[in-house]
């Protein structure tokens, strides 16, 4: 173990003090949206009821902004805020209009702060159960 600070945590320097840097995660809805399959202003609406902030919902305030653009809702937070809180609410979303089955979130390989919503590859399956 390493030298005990006051306040029980391990070494380091106190924390600076200054501007927060914002958060902005963005989903990705244009494949579901394209297809008419998901309505991209009800998500953005329900993502402005559920989102919590100080434990209370509908209360975002200047700390969380919810935006769109075409197929795209960005999510900017002031305040400390949870990549995975994100993918949670959109599956419930997805739950609650009964196309889980078809979609999933994931995370992008090119921008690690974008989620995206894909079919699942049932075309692959298949063809593994036929062989």
């Amino acid at each position: 173990m390493g030298p005990q600070v006051a306040g029980g945590k391990k070494g380091g320097a106190a924390p600076v003090k200054g501007k927060k840097k914002a958060s902005t995660f963005v989903i990705d809805c244009g494949k579901p949206v394209e297809d008419k399959i998901m309505d991209i202003a009800s998500f953005e609406k329900f993502l402005q009821d559920r989102i919590k902030v100080g434990g209370k919902t509908g209360v975002l305030g200047d700390i969380v902004t919810i935006s769109r653009e075409k197929n795209k809702i960005s999510v900017t937070s002031e305040s400390a805020f949870s990549k995975r809180y994100l993918k949670y609410l959109t599956k419930k979303y997805l739950k609650k209009h009964n196309v889980r089955d078809w979609l999933r979130v994931i995370a992008s390989n090119k921008d690690r702060n974008v989620y995206e919503l894909r079919y699942f590859n049932i075309a692959e399956n298949e063809a593994e159960e036929e062989d």
